[in-house]
């Protein structure tokens, strides 16, 4: 009910063991609360919220747009729901050194587990797209070393995502992992990697935890997690995948009531009220109230 039944501190730990544990960990993308639920009774290791997913929401598209209030409450909203651990694209940090810091201990008081910060320019894009620009070296380790140096509880995982392979090819993401590393950060987030053999670049690059993107009409072939694991990646994020299945199932359903008039031919495709009631658990709620609600109303009349 209300709340996770595990605090911040222990999903921090609970991450920590699973980048360590030789297994890869796979991080379904949540937009919602509710979807946490889901993502902890199918079996999955974690939870992951996408910057862009969270600007989509909104119905911005992911050009920096949203700001560091809106994404730590939605954040800290989907990680209160679930025992998972849970992870955050923080983009760039929201500004400056000193704004990167801010933004890693709000992101801490949120609950969260974790956060990546990127090594775009300011407005940043999709990373799965092109024209994107980088920063210099300078600045985007600065950016971690302000993370590193702000963050109160040490468990709390700091991930450097970089670009710049689609600006400056596979050499220069190796390097700059390998620096970034160095500026203290604790895994590496190498974005819009082509084909296997890159992967297993960067897992050579470095010595830290390393995440796979696997998002949907991306740069990357969508590959198995067997195939990932057998390189060392550490951890697979699914960042758009549970946005773009309720979309799609919401445009359809609409579309049967613009065709039939009705709902009707969609119901069977839908979440049955009892399995919603489920989800939200509507009982443990009721049976919590009348343990602790249970006066009688007085009679107005009396």
């Amino acid at each position: 009910m209300l709340f996770s039944t595990l605090d911040a501190a222990a999903k921090r730990r609970a991450l920590r063991q699973l980048l360590g544990s030789g297994t890869i960990a796979r991080f379904p993308g949540a937009f919602t609360p509710i979807s946490t639920r889901l993502i902890q009774e199918q079996g999955f290791e974690g939870v992951y919220i996408s910057g862009g997913v969270l600007a989509n929401e909104l119905g911005f598209p992911d050009i920096g747009l949203t700001a560091l209030p809106e994404v730590a409450a939605r954040a800290g909203q989907i990680a209160r729901l679930t025992d998972l651990p849970a992870i955050v694209d923080a983009d760039t940090g929201f500004g400056e050194p000193m704004n990167v810091a801010r933004t890693v201990q709000e992101l801490e008081n949120a609950g969260l587990a974790g956060c990546h910060i990127e090594d775009q320019v300011n407005p940043k894009r999709c990373g799965h797209l092109d024209g994107k620009s980088v920063v210099d070296l300078h600045t985007a380790t600065q950016r971690i070393r302000a993370a590193v140096r702000a963050r109160r509880d040490p468990e709390f995982l700091i991930m450097a995502r970089t670009d710049i392979r689609g600006v400056e090819g596979l050499d220069a993401a190796a390097d700059r992992a390998r620096a970034l590393v160095d500026a203290g950060a604790d895994a590496i987030f190498p974005e819009a990697m082509a084909d296997l053999r890159e992967f297993e670049a960067l897992r050579a690059a470095v010595d830290v935890p390393i995440l796979a993107n696997m998002t949907e009409f991306g740069k990357s072939e969508l590959f198995t997690t067997n195939q990932l694991q057998d390189l060392g990646v550490n951890m697979v994020i699914y960042p758009v995948t549970l946005l773009r299945a309720s979309l799609g199932a919401m445009e359809r359903t609409l579309r049967t009531i613009q065709q039939d008039h009705t709902q009707q031919a969609a119901v069977p495709h839908m979440l049955t009220r009892a399995r919603l009631y489920e989800l939200v658990d509507y009982e443990g709620y009721n049976s919590f109230d009348s343990g602790v609600f249970n006066f009688a109303v007085p009679n107005p009349t009396r």
